[in-house]
This record gives C-alpha cells, structure tokens and sequence, in this order.
C-alpha cells in the first residue's frame, strides 16, 4: 500500500487501521520530503524561486518581484561573481551572466575605456540599463566604458538573398502600405 509498509512487520499490512494510520503517515512524510526539497532549491540561485528575494537582500539588489526570475537571476549572479579584483575575465564573466550570450571584452589603456562587444545575439540586449549598472559597479571608476553591438548588416545577407530580392520585399511593403 504505501512505501512506509516495508519498514514493518508484514502482519501489520492486514490490519485495516494500520493500513489507514500508515497511508496518511505516508502522505505526511511524502509532503513533508516535498517541502524539505523546495527549501533546500532556495541555497542556489540557480533553482531559488520564492528565495530569490533572500538573495537579492543579501547582495544589496532592491527586490523587484515584478521582474522575470532568470533576469533577477541574472543580477544575483553577476553581484556575487563581482566580487574580487576586476580582470577582463571578471568583466566578461559579470557581463555574460547579465547577457545570457557571448560578449568580447578588450582593455583599450590609452584611451582609459573598456569596451565591451556583444557577439553571440543580434541588436541590443533588453537589459542593457541593468548590464551597464552592474559593470558600473565592478569597473573603476576613471575607465569609460564602451558597448559595441552586432547587427545583421546588408552585406551579410547575400548568402540570404540577393539585393533584389531585399529591395522587392522593401518596396512591396511600402507599396502595401501606402
């Protein structure tokens, strides 16, 4: 009947209230293990749901419950990976956990800037405010930084289409629009 029966003598499974007291004991002690999991999930960031609030107290990020989990996941991360002494890698490991993506850090010293290159998705992140804060926060303050963004540009669409197959579309739908 239920999985604490086999931690009992087996004349216990033919008596009608043990069965009873042992399958609600079971429902317990299921509910109960349930519970201990979902608690044990709020530890890691990776899995907190409820907990992220705990998180964000902890790392001084204002809780924001209206946000998205894997965005407020993101900013938990990048708060405790900026932790230590900025290196590029350090740079580039705070922006790819805001990022979700890829991006290409280069230290241009004479000009006191680092820029920052988004490589890995197309336009600009919906994040990006969030991004510059928390590389804000890392990066000395008498370095500039610099946002370099990628974009599908004409010349990479001929392996697409061809230049009159892009002016056709863009035509017919000025045309359609008019």
């Amino acid at each position: 009947m239920s999985n604490l029966f086999q931690y009992l003598p087996n004349y216990y499974q033919d008596i009608r209230e043990f069965q009873t007291l042992i399958g609600t004991e079971n429902e317990e002690v299921e509910q109960l293990s349930a519970t201990i999991d979902e608690v044990l999930k709020q530890f890691y960031v990776d899995t907190a749901t409820w907990g992220l609030a705990n998180w964000e107290r902890i790392c001084g990020i204002p809780v924001d419950e209206s946000k998205p989990i894997e965005q407020r996941r993101s900013v938990i991360k990048s708060k405790l990976r900026g932790i230590g002494t900025v290196t590029v890698a350090l740079i580039k490991n705070v922006a790819e956990s805001w990022y979700n993506g890829e991006v290409e850090v280069t230290e241009q010293p004479s000009l006191y800037t680092v820029k920052i290159k988004f490589i890995s998705k197309l336009g600009v992140p919906p994040n990006l405010a969030d991004i510059q804060n928390a590389l804000r926060e890392i990066i000395p303050a008498h370095l500039a930084i610099n946002f370099e963004f990628s974009y599908l540009l004409i010349k990479d669409i001929h392996n697409v289409m061809t230049l009159a197959q892009l002016e056709s579309t863009t035509l017919d739908k000025f045309a359609g629009g008019a």
